[in-house]
């Protein structure tokens, strides 16, 4: 097939699989593909994918959901970083907020992105009010940067304190170390977060800077890989808030792009969720390597302000919130030192991949689980691969689980698949119950390659209403690289109090940097329906730490946003009384920092495209049935061809039901009907 000049691919690379979803904007038609990645060369899996449309060359657009950014992180394997910063705060990054690894007790370790003999200090301060009391010395600036680039440093932070308020000698250092840095890797904080708090900044900063090379240099490959083949339209990175970004930006913070593909998958599940009439849902995204977790409430999934990717790794952007732990399909078992079942955090990802892949690994994981409990065909894998060795994955749980612990094989297997529910159960109520929800109200929303052969265990464990599973659960995060709308996000600390607060100085600055955010979604070069500009304000009774985040109900128009005293005290009352319950009256009011987004709504998307075919029927969906193992037992089950259900069909469990990207188990006890989009609405029977 020769691909429509109209043509846009959202592609997710993820640690096993790359998933890619090809839609003609024009003739509403859609191809969806499933190839390994390669890990550690992740643009190969990339382009891999890409030529199973054909040639890129009349491709309009590209849009990509990544994880290189969080692997390196996770990983530990970013550049070399070296810090510049003001004299006292050398440590910064390594006191952290004297919190510790482990709750208990005073042992632990921590490493920081920057070790101590790459954090040097130059003459300079800054005051919090903006006042420079010491002008930075920018031949010390240099020498240091200089010094940093003999001992090996790839990227270059400039951390000042106080630069949030004044980033005038910051910004003077930057261009003095420009001068003498041998690459472009170089940054300075009131750049990349100028908003108060020391720690935060910082780690935030020097995370940035740890990925530039890495992202800088993946996308490099990328972009001259798509030119050799002919691509001449625009290609785009997802970002961790669920928005979509340049690669000029991407390369200029590639910190935005941790967490970008499952952000995608999230985006995805929204739309997906509010288009079927059920707003309220937990999506599971259980890929190869991972179990990723987010909670849609009204149809909208929630903003962080901060996250946090590993012990120490603060990291201060907007991004949708997601838990992350370790139980994908990947995942190893293994009997601890203590006799004891553990399934992850460990993956054999793509390469060797699971026993069943034959790529070498002889530790059996959650996909081997399944697979010799019958809940996967061996003969129709996902994706590319061509068969699944069962006998391979059988022998490997008899060796390394089975015997040690003194049970059956079958008994074994189920253990490894009910060891991961229970990992994926405690993520769902992380999500769900810590934070004030009922699950019995939400529906789980399970995707990825292995996520709906879960869910109806989660309905049990968990309590929730049902499921509701997308029609191609293996590709959601490369549908929502098509769906997501341009968004950048604008950061900066006022610190002003709201009893006398100049509401036309604050006007001011919100035009100024709402324009800003405008013109950096217009330059992105995709196609709108329009630009929306948002404000929020973080805010605090005077004397408190933490602060709220109040959305107010004023965007940019005409050059003017309209705020007055007025409009914010009364939105920092619905939010505050939102969050807890009652108003200090009589307390002074701080407004600390101004947060604006830019948002570019794109043309939205169809999604009856993808409904079942109008000539579907229950009989040439039937495809026969065999044993799976369920409950303890072997149990005759029905075998169903997913995508050939008609709209309306009613199955009950149990049954299997297989399609080319992910496979679903309807536990016994569960009803699944195919909705008038093509998903799939799980219910207890």
């Amino acid at each position: 097939m020769i691909p429509s000049p109209k043509a846009v691919v959202g592609v997710d690379v993820g640690g096993t699989f790359t998933d890619l979803f090809w839609f003609d904007e024009a003739e509403k038609r859609f191809r969806v593909a499933k190839v390994p990645s390669q890990r550690g060369d992740e643009a190969q899996g990339f382009i891999a994918g890409l030529t199973t449309f054909g040639p890129v060359a009349g491709l309009a657009s590209i849009v990509h959901g990544t994880t290189v950014g969080t692997n390196a992180l996770l990983e530990r394997k970013g550049a070399k970083v070296g810090v510049i910063t003001t004299p006292g705060f050398r440590d910064a990054l390594e006191m952290r907020r004297r919190d510790r690894r482990q709750t208990w007790g005073l042992w632990g370790d921590f490493t920081p992105v920057a070790s101590r003999e790459n954090r040097l200090e130059v003459p300079e301060r800054t005051l919090a009010d903006g006042t420079i009391r010491t002008p930075v010395d920018l031949d010390a600036v240099r020498e240091a940067a200089k010094t940093l680039a003999s001992q090996g440093c790839e990227a270059l932070a400039i951390i000042f304190i106080n630069a949030y308020a004044n980033p005038a000698n910051e910004r003077a250092a930057l261009e003095a170390a420009r001068a003498v840095w041998p690459n472009e890797h170089l940054a300075c904080s009131s750049a990349i977060l100028p908003e108060i708090r020391e720690f935060e900044r910082a780690s935030t900063t020097a995370l940035n800077a740890t990925l530039q090379p890495l992202v800088g240099s993946y996308l490099g490959r990328l972009e001259d890989a798509l030119a050799k083949d002919g691509f001449t339209g625009r290609f785009h990175i997802v970002q961790s808030n669920g928005g979509v970004m340049s690669t000029a930006t991407a390369r200029k913070l590639p910190i935005r792009t941790a967490l970008s593909g499952p952000a995608a998958g999230v985006i995805a599940a929204a739309a997906i969720a509010r288009a079927a009439g059920f707003p309220d849902v937990i999506t599971g995204d259980l890929g190869g390597t991972s179990f990723d977790v987010s909670l849609i409430a009204g149809g909208e999934a929630a903003l962080a302000a901060q996250s946090t990717i590993d012990f120490g790794m603060v990291i201060r952007t907007p991004m949708i919130e997601i838990t992350t732990i370790g139980a994908g399909g990947g995942s190893i078992a293994r009997v601890d030192a203590g006799g004891l079942l553990e399934v992850g955090p460990e993956s054999a990802g793509s390469r060797p991949g699971p026993v069943c892949y034959g790529g070498g690994n002889d530790r059996p994981t959650l996909t081997d689980a399944n697979l010799v409990l019958g809940r996967i065909d061996g003969s129709k894998p996902l994706g590319t691969l061509q068969s699944l060795d069962v006998e391979a994955a059988r022998e490997a749980i008899r060796l390394k689980i089975a015997e040690p612990l003194g049970l059956d094989v079958m008994t074994a297997a189920e253990a490894i698949v009910k060891i991961a529910n229970a990992r994926m159960a405690g993520a769902i109520r992380l999500v769900s119950i810590e934070r004030g929800h009922d699950p019995a109200k939400f529906l789980a929303m399970p995707f990825g390659g292995g996520g709906a052969l879960h869910a109806g265990a989660l309905i049990k464990e968990v309590g929730l209403r049902g499921a509701l599973v997308p029609r191609f659960p293996g590709v959601t995060s490369a549908l929502g690289c098509v769906i997501a709308d341009i968004r950048h996000d604008g950061v900066q600390t006022v610190n002003l109090m709201l009893d006398g607060l100049d509401a036309a100085a604050l006007d001011a600055r919100m035009v100024e940097a709402g324009a800003e955010a405008h013109a950096i979604v217009s330059d992105a070069g995709l196609s709108v329906e329009r630009i929306d500009v948002l404000y929020e304000l973080d805010m605090h009774y005077l004397g408190q730490t933490h602060t709220v985040a109040v959305p107010l109900p004023v965007t940019l128009t005409d050059g003017r946003t309209g705020v007055t005293s007025t409009i914010i005290g009364e939105a920092f009352d619905k939010a505050y009384g939102a969050a807890f319950s009652r108003l200090l009256p009589g307390i002074p009011v701080r407004i600390v920092t101004l947060r604006t987004a830019a948002i570019g709504r794109r043309p939205a998307f169809d999604l009856t495209a993808l409904a079942p075919a109008a000539g579907a029927t229950l009989e040439a969906a039937r495809r026969g049935s065999r044993q799976v193992y369920l409950e303890g037992q072997w149990r005759e089950t029905a075998i169903w061809s997913r995508l050939d259900l008609p709209v309306g069909a009613r199955i009950e469990g149990p049954a299997m039901l297989e399609q080319s990207d992910a496979t679903i188990l309807l536990d016994p006890g569960l009803t699944a009907e195919v909705d008038a989009l093509g998903n799939l609405v799980i219910l207890r029977s």
